[in-house]
């Protein structure tokens, strides 16, 4: 790495939704900017959640100075508790985030002894070699960031995820002006999220969401309402509970990290409401119908939030029928899609009406569409850009808008997971490449990798097949017959044929085997794992997990 270059290491977020995470590193020194997760696609048997691959950063902890957050999401802070085990370093971001990220590291027991360092909007810091701005944006939770990184050969800007809202509910704006100063001054790169880099114009101001909320709330005055949403998305609490109100309903709050994010947004006074407006989800039952809103997590269809809960009938406090209406007040996170609509299937099933984002406007995207990443760009004017945070059609669209604006294309870099590049006033270039796989954490068996993953995909899909047998040694003969022996297989009479044919196979192989003096216990299991995977998987075209279970006596 060149002395007049800063150098920028991608962990995660590119490529993918989820598992934000980049360092930023002048003179040998790093600073972090976020650690987040993803969650499990359906194939992924087991795994709970994934993380960035932290193995670079752990072998350079002695050079990190700090954890910079943008904002208080799961995908943007949700893995520091597996980073903070071996990098504790200050960590740095707004009250709202800080807490976010608290809560979640008190859970994990994890966060007795970490500094937490608490940054105002507007606010500069010195942190290892880098002045940081922290620079308010709008976004779908308050105390939203976007960081200046004020370096050697210039500004780096990481917008964090944003949108340009002229009507925040809290009155909160993108510091528009200071992008724009920000460009006067010379921005260096440009890292910017593309969650919306597909979407033309502009994405729809939050406040719209309490419009719609108002009137379904006014549509159905005998109906308890029950509206599910993220437990970050403060502001969208705060427009539930002022629709509610003004229909005089009491508020319920259904769901632990509901309950855990609204007391903190509240002491923050982020979130404003009287205590005497709550009423405990327990004593719900004592009021009419229509006197009662409940907000409530699992939009995303968990299997253990409380939306599901109530979807199959296993919630303690009360049961969802035909005077409840359910509204999904969120849109599916890519890979979600089928656990929400089977939610949606069983809340019908129970006889509820379900009003979601795809017949009703009751959710606005927290991600800048093509209309206002212009507006960024045409700001910032940055002498380099890589896109950052989406699918990789995402970055894809989102260069060829940068491109569109006016920078040339040697200067914009689509990177992906593991990528770094380095920025000096020659431009921009790729400098190399570490590992930034997934890391798997199964919350039974903890971390994983690719193998026992593979072979889950392989039992869900073809099951297992066992093969046993016993040898007599001295002689070199088969004295138990080969079985075998199947699981998750369909029984039919061409499942009867296939095995008896892998049968004979794995019969013949073995007596091969014998019969060139072969007498190893470990060797004859490999020769009939052998014979069976090559038959299956060429002829049946069926890749089980193989068991051999042959003894040599």
């Amino acid at each position: 790495m060149s002395k007049d270059s800063v150098r920028v290491t991608f962990l995660g977020g590119l490529g993918e939704i989820g598992r934000n995470c980049c360092a930023i590193e002048q003179d040998g020194r790093i600073v972090v900017v976020d650690a987040g997760l993803m969650f499990p696609e359906p194939n992924m048997y087991g795994v709970d959640l994934i993380l960035p691959d932290f193995r670079w950063l752990i072998e350079r902890k002695d050079r990190v100075d700090a954890i910079v957050l943008t904002h208080g999401h799961e995908d943007h802070t949700g893995a520091l508790r597996y980073l903070v085990k071996d990098i504790n370093v200050p960590i740095y971001g707004a009250a709202l985030t800080l807490g976010f990220a608290k809560h979640r590291l008190t859970e994990a027991r994890v966060g007795h002894d970490l500094s937490f360092i608490e940054v105002a909007d507007g606010e500069k810091r010195k942190i290892g070699p880098f002045e940081i701005e922290f620079i308010p944006v709008t976004h779908s939770v308050p105390s939203a960031h976007a960081l200046a990184f004020h370096t050697k050969i210039g500004i780096i800007v990481h917008s964090g995820d944003f949108k340009l809202d002229l009507t925040p509910i809290d009155g909160r704006r993108t510091d528009i002006s200071r992008l724009a100063a920000l460009g006067d001054e010379g921005v260096a790169l440009l890292l910017c999220d593309s969650t919306n880099a597909e979407e033309p114009g502009f994405t729809a101001s939050e406040r719209s969401v309490g419009g719609a909320l108002r009137r379904l709330f006014l549509e159905r005055p005998k109906k308890r309402i029950v509206v599910a949403c993220f437990a970050s998305h403060i502001h969208r609490v705060q427009q539930i509970i002022n629709v509610a109100l003004e229909q005089n309903r009491k508020i319920a709050l259904l769901g632990r990290s509901m309950d855990v994010n609204v007391k903190l947004a509240r002491k923050l006074n982020l979130l404003h409401v009287d205590t005497a407006d709550f009423v405990d989800i327990a004593n719900i039952d004592r009021y009419e119908p229509g006197e009662v809103c409940v907000i409530c997590t699992g939009s995303q269809g968990e299997p253990l939030a409380a939306l599901s809960k109530l979807s199959r009938g296993d919630a303690r406090d009360f049961t969802v029928g035909a005077d409840d209406t359910i509204i999904l007040s969120s849109h599916p996170i890519p890979g979600n899609e089928w656990s929400v609509g089977r939610l949606i299937d069983d809340l019908h099933r129970a006889g509820t009406e379900v009003i979601h984002s795809g017949h009703e406007p009751v959710h606005a995207s927290g991600h800048a569409r093509q209309g206002e990443l212009r507006t960024y760009h045409q700001l910032l004017r940055p002498r380099n850009f890589v896109p950052v945070h989406g699918e990789y059609r995402h970055l894809v669209h989102h260069a060829e808008l940068a491109e569109s604006m006016g920078l040339r294309h040697e200067h914009i870099l689509i990177c992906e997971d593991g990528d770094q590049v380095e920025v000096s006033d020659a431009g921009i270039r790729l400098s190399g490449q570490i590992p930034a796989g997934f890391h798997y954490i199964d919350g039974s068996a903890g971390d994983l990798d690719e193998k026992p993953l593979e072979e889950r995909r392989m039992l869900a899909e073809y099951g297992v097949l066992q093969i046993s047998a016993g040898i007599d040694r001295e002689r070199g003969v088969i004295v138990q017959p080969v079985r075998i022996t199947t699981r998750g297989w369909f029984e039919g009479e061409n499942d009867k044929k296939l095995l008896d044919a892998v049968t004979d196979t794995v019969r013949d192989s073995i007596q091969n085997a014998l019969s060139e003096g072969d007498r190893d216990e470990g060797s004859i299991n490999k020769v009939a794992q052998r014979a069976a995977g090559r038959i299956l998987g060429q002829k049946y075209r069926r890749q089980p997990v193989l068991l051999p279970a042959i003894v040599v006596l």
